[in-house]
């Protein structure tokens, strides 16, 4: 049995800085991650709009600094998979796969995955032209003919860093217009990135890697088939909340918080891409973990506290 003052469930930008301001407070804290730490870092080519990043750096570097920040303040890194927690009175008992752990503050940080499109082809060809991230897969599709669905951040961001590995990138996007910043719109605007707004996608054709792609307009229903060498698919994401009680959870399965980070259970955090939040980026993650490791701290010297 590992006892602790702060567990935190996930190592993404959001956990790796609620170790790191945990454990500065002098709290003990440990983090639990299943694979390897980063989340969605990982899939960051380049970070270049986070506050006091002049040149950019790739995602890696930045999670693989943060980590022995955390752990230089003293933060603890179990690799293992999250079971199931239960509170009694002021204590959380959580089960991982191999360990079980008793701690004070729970910290839920376990980030969302990529939503599918759940169309013909998709499951068949992915990892063999379908994607789901361009930095990881684009560099396989240099000079190919590559297709890029959505129209929000990511898809954008992504399909400008394809564009600098092929002439012919297309993006589809079911509006009329993108959901994506000004400056990220106002880029692919001035690119040699072709569109095609207000289309769905209908199927991903091929044989052994995929060959093409059906579209649909969302306007008279008219199907066309574009060639492709490449889907990259940035159709939003699944927070990661199957585990955790529904009452914690809103409408669309995020976690509610307050402004303390703070859920309906007392003592349980929730940060970064898997909580109700507005706004989806590194720095609102990291401000995330920054803001509940600090609530969580204090929530340790109330209950503390009243003991005596």
């Amino acid at each position: 049995m590992i006892k602790t003052d702060i567990l935190i469930i996930g190592g993404g930008a959001a956990g790796l800085a609620a170790a790191q301001y945990g454990a500065r407070a002098g709290r003990t804290v440990h983090v639990v991650e299943k694979l390897a730490t980063g989340g969605q870092f990982m899939y960051i080519d380049k970070i270049e709009n986070y506050p006091g990043i002049v040149e950019p750096i790739s995602g890696f570097e930045v999670a693989d600094r943060m980590q022995k920040q955390a752990e230089n303040f003293g933060a603890n890194f179990i690799y293992d998979e999250f079971i199931s927690y239960e509170k009694k009175d002021d204590t959380f008992f959580v089960k991982l796969r191999n360990e079980e752990v008793e701690t004070q503050a729970l910290i839920w940080a376990t980030g969302a995955e990529h939503r599918h499109l759940n169309i013909p082809g998709e499951e068949e060809f992915s990892g063999k032209g379908v994607s789901y991230c361009g930095t990881c897969d684009g560099p396989f599709f240099r000079g190919k003919k590559i297709i890029v669905i959505g129209g929000g951040d990511t898809a954008l961001t992504d399909a400008i860093y394809l564009s600098k590995l092929s002439d012919d990138v297309t993006i589809v996007h079911r509006r009329n217009r993108f959901r994506a910043q000004a400056n990220l719109i106002e880029q692919v605007e001035k690119s040699k990135i072709k569109l095609e707004m207000e289309y769905k996608p209908l199927e991903i054709i091929g044989d052994s890697k995929v060959t093409s792609i059906k579209i649909e307009s969302t306007n008279d229903k008219s199907i066309k088939t574009l060639e492709a060498d490449a889907v990259f698919i940035f159709a939003g994401m699944l927070p990661q909340t199957q585990l955790l009680d529904k009452s914690l959870l809103d409408n669309w399965g995020y976690v509610a918080t307050n402004g303390s980070m703070e859920t309906s259970l007392k003592g349980f955090y929730a940060i970064g891409d898997v909580r109700n939040t507005p706004f989806r980026q590194v720095v609102t993650a990291v401000s995330d973990g920054a803001i509940a490791a600090h609530a969580a701290s204090e929530y340790i010297d109330e209950i503390t506290n009243n003991k005596y």
